[in-house]
């Protein structure tokens, strides 16, 4: 049975709460990425279905908040935009920063930092990767982006696995540059979901479709694949459900780590 995450932490483990929340134990520091604390209830234009499975004051301390984009609900909400900005330290893409303020650092795809680790075993290095929330030749806005700015993130380090998230990337063709250019990836946290709304680009789909997510998994040659961002949000129009047999027809099966959202997905202890 798998351990619920706590304030405890772990040598290596990873974890979904709901929705794209996803909180990364690695190198000795605890890191949430796209916090959404709020209530089941509507959001603007979309509508959310459940609450996260463990809570603010249920994750304890937490060094590093990383935010793949601020401008939809879905990945930022309410409480989660609060808890973001009350973050030892906040990362996100570079119009995301603009959003959020002062206390948030913004990144461009590919730019990288150095994060001294928790467990004192030198630094983790984070990088900004790029993500396209959308279908290749959907309308772009005003700073060149397909439904906003979105940055994935690579965390990496000595002795450490490799770990990609994704962020709201619908690409295929993103995912092979990203292989190319960020090296092996051991385990990759793939936001998937086929996100839709009606009004944006006539309903096809903003993020990875399950088939497309076995596509990505294959093309970063990923030891383990976590899905998230595929339950909690009335949008997301495919779920595990799906995920599932479209690894299995994928021949990629074996690679798929699933629990019960708030529980730890991913753990090595040695």
């Amino acid at each position: 049975m798998s351990e619920r995450i706590s304030s405890q932490r772990q040598e290596f483990g990873i974890g979904v709460l709901g929705g794209p929340t996803t909180v990364v134990d690695i190198g000795g520091l605890r890191i949430v990425v796209d916090p959404t604390f709020d209530d089941a209830g509507p959001h603007a234009y979309l509508t959310k279905l459940e609450g996260p499975a463990v809570d603010e004051a249920g994750l304890g301390d937490v060094d590093l908040v990383l935010v793949s984009h601020a401008a939809h609900p879905d990945n930022l909400d309410v409480r989660g935009k609060a808890y973001a900005l009350a973050a030892k330290r906040l990362v996100t893409g570079v119009n995301s920063a603009q959003l959020l303020g002062d206390h948030a650092e913004g990144l461009s795809a590919w730019d990288t930092l150095t994060i001294p680790r928790g467990d004192g075993a030198g630094d983790l290095t984070l990088q900004a990767v790029p993500a396209e929330h959308g279908p290749a030749d959907g309308d772009r806005d005003d700073t060149g982006y397909i439904n906003s700015q979105v940055i994935g993130f690579v965390l990496s380090g000595t002795d450490l696995p490799t770990v990609y998230v994704s962020g709201d990337n619908a690409s295929v063709r993103v995912a092979a540059d990203i292989a190319a250019k960020a090296g092996p990836i051991d385990v990759a946290v793939l936001f998937a979901g086929a996100a839709r709304v009606a009004a944006k680009f006539d309903g096809r789909p903003l993020t990875l479709t399950s088939e497309r997510a076995a596509a990505v998994a294959a093309v970063l040659g990923a030891k383990t694949v976590l899905p998230a961002h595929i339950q909690g949000w009335a949008h997301f129009s495919e779920g595990i459900e799906t995920f599932r047999p479209a690894f299995d027809d994928a021949g990629l099966a074996h690679v798929l780590a699933l629990a019960e959202p708030g529980e730890w997905n991913v753990l090595r202890t040695s």
